[in-house]
């Protein structure tokens, strides 16, 4: 899988998984756009009351978050029924949370890991989005990092954005890589 044209025998799925302001669109666009896979932005899923709640600086709840988490899982099982390979931007925070995503269909997440101070950097200098920097520290509270029977991968927002990005691109290649060897 080294460029658009190469596609896996089967589809893979990867969710850009982490805090809010982490980067997770950024890696997620740039794996759509440079290995050719359909992308899904996470935060296109919830609900426009779920959007009104976090917008007033209220952290959702696991109840709120289950209709958005089984939408993002059935856009996935929809594209890989079409024999399609999908990457979608979703934080993922909780191993429950997880659990529905791959739910019928393979996953693997590429978390994007930082410190809360640099994450905070990020999103205070965030213009637009509807998600409030002082929702950060209960997205962090609530994070539940991979385990090591998750299939899935850290990965460092430290750097340059392009750095992240190879890195996450490297990630899915060897991931497919051995998807591959493994069906073989």
């Amino acid at each position: 899988m080294s460029e658009k044209q190469d596609a896996p025998s089967r589809p893979i799925h990867i969710v850009v998984m982490g805090v809010s302001g982490c980067g997770k669109s950024a890696v997620s666009k740039a794996l759509r756009d440079r290995l050719g896979l359909t992308m899904a932005e996470g935060d296109d899923f919830h609900s426009q009351a779920s959007i009104d709640t976090m917008s007033r600086g209220i952290p959702l709840t696991d109840a709120d978050r289950l209709p958005w988490l089984e939408l993002i899982n059935r856009w996935m099982l929809h594209r890989d029924a079409l024999g399609e390979s999908t990457v979608v931007s979703c934080s993922a925070l909780k191993r429950s949370y997880r659990n529905i995503l791959r739910k019928g269909v393979p996953v693997f997440f590429i978390h994007l890991v930082g410190s809360q101070k640099l994450i905070q950097q990020r999103v205070n200098a965030r213009k637009g989005h509807f998600m409030p920097a002082t929702l950060l520290p209960s997205q962090f509270a609530d994070l539940e990092p991979l385990q090591p029977d998750e299939p899935g991968i850290e990965v460092s927002v430290q750097g340059t954005r392009e750095a992240m990005i190879q890195r996450s691109i490297d990630a899915v290649r060897t991931h497919a890589q051995f998807e591959e060897s493994s069906s073989s």
